[in-house]
């Protein structure tokens, strides 16, 4: 085993306060003394360090009948960075800036398709830390024409990776280990999450099903044909999650998309009876539970994630 130094454990407790500060917006001294367990002189270092560091503001006091050292409220330094999250559809792009602490600051939605740096220009806030975008395709790549052009890292994620990011943290499978998204739009495909870990698999394709074959044809010709009703729609989009049900086993498929949405708790009704009916493996199916973009609210998660990690350390 091997033991953390004071700068290691410094370092963990820093990172743990400035994440509750993420999470739970400002904070006392004694209220991060609760929430981290960590004693009255660690805390007052703590703040002193990140304070000095200028990761950290103050925001007032926590009310007005209190005084003194205690009672101010501390803040992430949210100026201290920014991102932009980026979603390239075929006639439009999306594009939102975010500051440390997660606020939008700007967003635009740009007609045609004016390229990434464009985009990011339309919004961004100075200093730019990371840009990611949300586009077809499989994997997670660097755009270095794009990141030589803007002067940060761009990086290119595909779009139902991102939709399932956001399904994660803040949709359909908050709380859940393993799960999966089937993506209904335009084109089918999906996104798997294991372990709380997004997996891409060795050629970034883990997840695609939109061209698995099944009786009839593959599964997006088969959902993009379907008949005009609910039912008709669920038994055929229930192959699909019956496959990766049987393959994968993540216990929860969400339906994603725009018919996916649109379909909401209706269609995912409809689906879950006609999986019990063929699938052998037990599998909850949820509609989407993200109200906004998912892909540019994934986007965005992941370019906070970036900025985070190397900003605060």
């Amino acid at each position: 085993m091997i033991k953390a130094t004071p700068r290691t454990a410094r370092a963990i407790n820093d990172r743990m306060a400035l994440d509750l500060l993420v999470e739970q917006g400002p904070l006392t001294a004694p209220q991060l003394r609760e929430l981290t367990g960590l004693s009255r002189p660690s805390v007052s270092d703590l703040i002193e360090r990140l304070h000095d560091a200028a990761l950290i503001e103050p925001a007032g006091e926590s009310g007005a009948d209190k005084r003194g050292p205690n009672a101010r409220l501390w803040r992430v330094a949210a100026a201290r960075a920014h991102v932009v999250g980026v979603d390239v559809r075929p006639c439009h792009v999306s594009a939102v800036c975010a500051d440390l602490a997660g606020r939008t600051l700007t967003e635009a939605v740009l007609p045609g398709q004016p390229g990434i740096v464009a985009a990011v220009r339309a919004v961004a806030e100075d200093p730019l830390h990371t840009v990611v975008v949300g586009a077809p395709g499989h994997g997670s790549r660097h755009a270095p024409a794009e990141e030589a052009e803007l002067g940060v890292r761009v990086v290119v994620e595909n779009e139902v990776n991102l939709a399932a990011v956001a399904e994660h943290r803040a949709g359909a499978a908050v709380g859940r280990a393993d799960f999966a998204l089937l993506w209904l739009d335009e084109g089918t495909g999906g996104a798997l999450v294991l372990d709380h870990k997004l997996r891409r698999g060795v050629s970034g394709a883990a997840g695609e099903v939109g061209f698995l074959p099944l009786r009839g044809g593959d599964l997006h010709d088969l959902v993009a044909t379907a008949p005009g009703s609910l039912d008709a729609l669920a038994e055929r989009v229930a192959l699909g999650v019956a496959t990766i049900a049987e393959v994968v086993d993540p216990g929860l498929v969400v339906l994603g998309g725009g018919t996916g949405h649109a379909g909401g708790p209706d269609l995912s009704l409809r689906v879950q009876r006609a999986v019990d009916a063929i699938c052998p493996v037990a599998v909850e199916v949820r509609a989407s539970e993200v109200a906004d973009n998912p892909v540019l609210l994934g986007a965005t998660l992941l370019a906070l994630d970036a900025a985070r990690d190397e900003t605060f350390g």
